[in-house]
């Protein structure tokens, strides 16, 4: 089994489709929502990306098949006056999964962040999604809290479309 990591190449079109192919999949996956995105999600994403200054993707394959994906968001941390790096989309087909592929995408991703100096990692996590908690606190992340008597930070979101 030949296991290959890479920063995806937005403009590649093999590997705009297996970003758009790996985010369906993630779509359709429990953890993802069940439901399939439009075509035209799936069709133009790499494009999108590709406009977001600072997005970047990680792709893992599988004896040269797409097996995983991790979409990239730099942001910045106020507190430290220092760029971070968002993990948005982190994601393995099922049928990859227990290989150690997402340790082995966090990994390329933490050389990137080292690179650009950030000062952290951040990402949100299902409450339910044990396994993906697992194999985060394995990397080394954790709940966020300025003091524990506040309790650990909560994401939240507004729809606005």
């Amino acid at each position: 089994m030949e296991v290959c990591v890479i920063q995806a190449d937005y403009f590649d079109a093999g590997q705009a489709t297996d970003i758009g192919y790996l985010m369906n999949e993630y779509a359709l996956d429990p953890m993802g929502g069940g439901k399939a995105l439009d075509v035209s999600v799936t069709k133009n994403l790499a494009r999108k990306l590709s406009a977001v200054p600072d997005a970047f993707t990680i792709l893992c394959y599988i004896d040269g098949k797409p097996a995983g994906l991790l979409n990239c968001f730099m942001g910045f941390s106020t507190f430290s006056c220092k760029p971070l790096v968002n993990l948005h989309d982190v994601f393995v087909i099922s049928k990859y999964r227990g290989l150690g592929l997402s340790q082995t995408m966090l990994i390329q991703v933490e050389a990137i962040a080292r690179e650009r100096g950030c000062c952290k990692l951040t990402m949100e996590v299902l409450e339910g999604n044990k396994l993906a908690q697992q194999a985060y606190k394995k990397f080394g992340f954790d709940g966020y809290q300025l003091d524990p008597g506040m309790g650990k930070a909560l994401f939240w979101q507004k729809s606005i479309n």
